[in-house]
C-alpha cells in the first residue's frame, strides 16, 4: 500500500511511475479523498473543541442563574456532540474509501526497471549453462517413456478435473527428492530458516501481501471464508505483520515447502498439456524481511540463492530482468529466472524473486525499531527457490535419452537410494 503523504507532497511523481506500469493517474482521485477525509476530522476537532467551551460555560450560567443562556448553552453542547458523532462517521467512511482506494493501486517500480509493455520487452541479464545438442528430436515431459507411467492426467481428471495430475513411482520420487534437495541447500549453504506453515489463512493474511482485494479471482476460498494459499509468500510475508521487530534480528530469511493453489482464472487455454500449469502444485518459497537500506543487497542475494539450485542441477537457464508492464502487482523490481525446456525448444519461468520495498510492510504495519530511533516499515523480498513440478520438467527433458529413459543430476542421487536414472520403463535404476 502506498504512503498517503508522499502522494501529497508529489503527486506528478506518483501518477508518472503508475504510468510506467501502463495504470491510470490516480492522485488527484486520492487526494480529493483524502482532502474530503481531512476536513471531516478537521470539522469534528473544531466541534469539539466549541463543545469544550460550551461545557465549561454551562456551569457558569447556571452559578449566576441565567436560565436562558444555561439552556443555550446546554443545547449547543447536545447539537455539538451530535455532530462530532456524525462527523466522526463520516471521516471514518471517508478514511474507508481512500484505505480501499489504495489497496487497489500496485507498486511503484523502481528507477532502474526497463519500461516495458509485457513480457517481450524484459531485459535478459545473463545466462547460465549450455542447452544440451540432442541426436533426436528432444520429447515435452509427458511424452517421455520413462516419464509417462509416473504422470497420470486421466485419473487426475477424473478426481479433480483439468490442470491436475497424479504422480506415481519413480515420478513422484524424484519430484519430492527435488523438493528435499531444494530445502537442504538453501537451509545448509544459503541460510534459510525452514519454516512449516498452513495453507488455510484469513483475509487479512491475503490482503497483506496483496492478493486481496484486487485478485481474489485468482485463487480458492473455502466456505468457511479461509483461502488456500497461492504461495507460502502469503504465510512466511505475514508471521511479521503487526510486529515491531528489533533491527538486530533483521535481515530475517526464511524456506517453506508447501502445496499451492492458483485457480488460473487468466490463463484459460495456455499451457494446457501436461503439468506445467496446474492449479494444485508445490513450491519452495524463500522470504526475507530487512530493513530498507538492506533489501536492494537482498534481491541480489535471493536471485543468486535459487541460480544456485539450478547450477547444481546442471539446468541451463537465464536471467531476466522484468519490465514494468510485466511485474507483478506488489514487487518494485523482479528478477525472473527462466529454465531451459528442450521439450519446447525455449526458456520457461521458474523462479520469479521480487522486492516489494514497504509496500506490503504497510499492508500488513509490519515494522522495525532502527537503533535510537522511532519505528519503520521493514522491506519484505520473496522468491521461489524453485517450483519443484517445473523443476521436475526441467530435469526430465533436459536428461532425456533416445530410448525413453532418463539420465538424473548427481545432485539428487542420495536422495534417491543412489539410483541415477529413470529407465525408458519408468523404474528408477
Amino acid at each position: 500500500m502506498h504512503d498517503i503523504r508522499a502522494i501529497r507532497e508529489n503527486p506528478a511523481a506518483f501518477d508518472a511511475a503508475l504510468s510506467r506500469r501502463g495504470a491510470e493517474p490516480m492522485s488527484s482521485r486520492i487526494l480529493a479523498i483524502d482532502e474530503a477525509r481531512r476536513g471531516k476530522i478537521l470539522a469534528a476537532e473544531t466541534a469539539q473543541a466549541e463543545q469544550n467551551r460550551a461545557s465549561k460555560d454551562v456551569g457558569a450560567a447556571k452559578a449566576s442563574g441565567n436560565e436562558a443562556e444555561f439552556e443555550r448553552l446546554r443545547a449547543l453542547v447536545a447539537q455539538k456532540k451530535a455532530d462530532i458523532a456524525r462527523l466522526n462517521e463520516e471521516a471514518a467512511a471517508e478514511d474507508a474509501r481512500l484505505r480501499d482506494l489504495l489497496l487497489t493501486i500496485p507498486n511503484l517500480p523502481r528507477a532502474d526497471v526497463p519500461d516495458g509493455g509485457g513480457e517481450d520487452e524484459n531485459v535478459e541479464l545473463r545466462r547460465w549453462g549450455t542447452p544440451r545438442t540432442f541426436d533426436f528430436p528432444p520429447k515435452e515431459h509427458f511424452e517421455i517413456a520413462g516419464a509417462k507411467p509416473g504422470m497420470d492426467f486421466a485419473t487426475a481428471a477424473k478426481l479433480s478435473g483439468s490442470r491436475f495430475v497424479v504422480l506415481q513411482g519413480a515420478v513422484v520420487r524424484l519430484h519430492r527428492a527435488l523438493a528435499q534437495f531444494m530445502l537442504d541447500t538453501h537451509v545448509t549453504d544459503h541460510g534459510l530458516t525452514e519454516t512449516w506453515t498452513p495453507v488455510l489463512v484469513r483475509d487479512e493474511a491475503m490482503l497483506g501481501t496483496g492478493q486481496l482485494p484486487k485478485f481474489s479471482e485468482d485463487s480458492y476460498r473455502t466456505t468457511n471464508g479461509w483461502w488456500l494459499v497461492p504461495t507460502s509468500e502469503v504465510t512466511l510475508t505475514n508471521t511479521v505483520a503487526g510486529d515491531i521487530l528489533d533491527w538486530e534480528v533483521l535481515p530475517i530469511r526464511m524456506a517453506a515447502h508447501t502445496q499451492c493453489f492458483r485457480s488460473e482464472a487468466g490463463s484459460a487455454g495456455k499451457d494446457t498439456s501436461g503439468m506445467l500449469r496446474q492449479h494444485q502444485f508445490e513450491k519452495v518459497e524463500m522470504v526475507s524481511i530487512t530493513t530498507p537500506d538492506q533489501s536492494e543487497a537482498e534481491h541480489d542475494r535471493m536471485t543468486g540463492c535459487a541460480e544456485a539450485i539450478l547450477q547444481k542441477l546442471g539446468l541451463p537457464y537465464r536471467v531476466m530482468v522484468l519490465c514494468t508492464g510485466d511485474m507483478g502487482f506488489g514487487a518494485t523490481k523482479t528478477h525472473d529466472l527462466e529454465v531451459w525446456l528442450p521439450g519446447q525448444n525455449t526458456y520457461r519461468e521458474i523462479s520469479s524473486v521480487s522486492v516489494c520495498g514497504d509496500f506490503q510492510a504497510r499492508r500488513m504495519n509490519a515494522r522495525f525499531r532502527p537503533e535510537g530511533g522511532k519505528p519503520e516499515f521493514v522491506h519484505t523480498l520473496n522468491g521461489s527457490g524453485l517450483a519443484v513440478g517445473r523443476c521436475l520438467i526441467a530435469v526430465l527433458e533436459n536428461g532425456q535419452q533416445e530410448d525413453g529413459s532418463v539420465d538424473l543430476p548427481e545432485a539428487v542421487w542420495p536422495y534417491l537410494g543412489g539410483k541415477t536414472r529413470i529407465s525408458a520403463e519408468g523404474a528408477l535404476v
